[in-house]
Parts: C-alpha cells; structure tokens; sequence
C-alpha cells in the first residue's frame, strides 16, 4: 500500500486544554501514536508553553495541520508565514503538513471561517498553482483535507471531481476527514460510499475522524465537539476496507470530555487498524 505518512497508528489533536489533563495522567501520552497542533497556535510561543511543545515532540511522532494558508482565497501567499512554518516544521522535525481545500478570507482579510471553493476549473488552476508555491517554499509535499460545506456557488463540476483536480493538478496528497464526508452527504444528500469511491484514495496521507451536532434529520454541523457518531466509525471501516490501516487522527476541538473517554475513542481507532493489520501482512509476503 501507499502508506506516504512518516505517522502509524492512532492520532489526537493536541489543543491546550488538554495539557493539563495529560501531565495529571502518568502514561496517557504513550497511549497516543501521534498527535498534530496547527502551527498557528504554537509556533510563535516561547516560554513555558514552547518548552512543554518541544518536550511533547521530542517525545512524539508530530503531524502539522494549518488553518490560515488560506490557500482557495484570493489573495497572495504570506510568505513571511511560509518561512516560519518551514522554519517551526524543521525545530520540531516534522514532516507531515496539512491544510484544508478551502479559502478563509477575502481581500479584506481572515473570515476565520472556512469558506467553500467554487468547484471550478479556475479555481482548480489558481489552487494548483498556490500550492506549488507553498510544496517549493517548505521543501515537501503537503496534502490539502475535504472539508464540509454549507453551499455550493457556481459548482461546474461535482465536490469528488473537483478534489480529484486540484490533487492531480497540484501533484499533493489527500488527507481524508471521514467526518466531514458524513456531514455533507447528509446535508447535499448524496451517497457517502459513493462519494468515496470517486476519489484519488492512492493519495491518502492519512484519515481525521471527528464528531459533529445533529441539528436536523436532514441538516449536520461539522463542531469537533462531540463523540464520534455511528455511521462515521462506519465509514472509517469502510475506508479500512480500501486502505488498509491508514493512520487515523481524532480531533475534539472543545466540549472536552474527561482524557479518559478521548483516549478510549483512540483506543478503538487502534483496535481496528489492528484487525486490518494481517492482511498486510498476508499481502506483503503474497
């Protein structure tokens, strides 16, 4: 298989208010494979807090998810940002850099909420080329995460032909949010296995699986403030099914539970990347 990840196993967003709860609890960090930050909240921090991040990724397989690239939007590229993501990636020595296939600002500045792409061929090059420029500026390849939608401006294609695009064009990885595959087939009403099977699943870097709010039979909110629903532990079977087992990282943004039941959620990701780990095996040696 693919495995392009330098991660195996079972993930989870590292948020500052869970570093209490993990110092309180001798062992819980073994419990975890990786964990990833967003760079953002991290990298310009000295003191105690930027002495406890180097500690944890001296001790842990890191991966680095973004949230400002802002890499749909109209505006150029912070390069000054660039040069201390590559500068903050190489400190830490990690190799895994994310960001999600949306815009999240405008000419005016950050929306700070993630906004749809229009699912065009424009958008497509314009995406492509900017990722070419961040890929040349951190010295890696990056992969760029589905993201959830609220509304679809101008599509000329579907939301599977237009991540397929932007990968193939830009030559990057995937990282694959199960979660949100769930929140927009509920809410565009369209089939999750579907959906799956139309994209490039050789490009997966690795999974994010999350919880989100029922607001409605018809209508799902994408809050990592919940417990992982039925139907997205299904799904990830069935990304298993294809894959093999693909590291899997939980993100639990607030609303956080004792570290207990969020180390049991990672818990069961592991035991189910293990019950695919035979048949990796049985390949290898087939």
């Amino acid at each position: 298989m693919h495995h392009r990840s330098h991660v195996r196993g079972a993930g989870l967003g590292l948020r500052r208010a869970l570093l209490s709860p993990f110092a309180q609890t001798p062992g819980a960090r073994d419990q975890v494979d990786f964990l990833e930050v967003a760079p953002e909240n991290w990298m310009h921090l000295g003191g105690a807090l930027g002495h406890v991040l180097r500690e944890w990724t001296e001790a842990r397989p890191f991966v680095c998810h973004g949230l400002s690239l802002d890499i749909g939007g109209p505006r150029p590229l912070d390069r000054d940002f660039l040069r201390d993501l590559r500068g903050f990636l190489k400190t830490h020595g990690i190799r895994d850099y994310t960001e999600h296939l949306s815009a999240c600002g405008d000419e005016f500045g950050h929306l700070y909420d993630l906004m749809p792409i229009p699912f065009t061929e424009d958008a497509v090059r314009h995406v492509a080329e900017r990722v070419g420029i961040v890929q040349d500026q951190l010295g890696l390849r990056i992969a760029l995460e589905n993201v959830s939608y609220y509304a679809q401006p101008g599509a000329e294609m579907t939301e599977a032909e237009f991540i397929t695009a932007v990968l193939e064009t830009a030559d990057c990885d995937l990282l694959l949010d199960v979660n949100n595959i769930i929140v927009n087939a509920v809410n565009h009403r369209y089939d999750p296995l579907d959906f799956l099977d139309r994209l490039p699943l050789d490009r997966v870097r690795y999974l994010h699986v999350a919880g989100h709010h029922e607001e409605a039979p018809d209508l799902r909110v994408d809050t990592h403030g919940a417990d992982i629903c039925p139907d997205v532990w299904a799904l990830l079977d069935e990304v298993y099914g294809r894959l093999g087992p693909v590291p899997t990282l939980l993100e639990r943004d607030f609303n956080f539970p004792p570290l207990t039941e969020l180390l049991a959620e990672t818990d069961r990701i592991r035991g189910m990347l293990e019950l695919r780990e035979p048949e990796r095996e049985t390949r290898r040696h087939a």
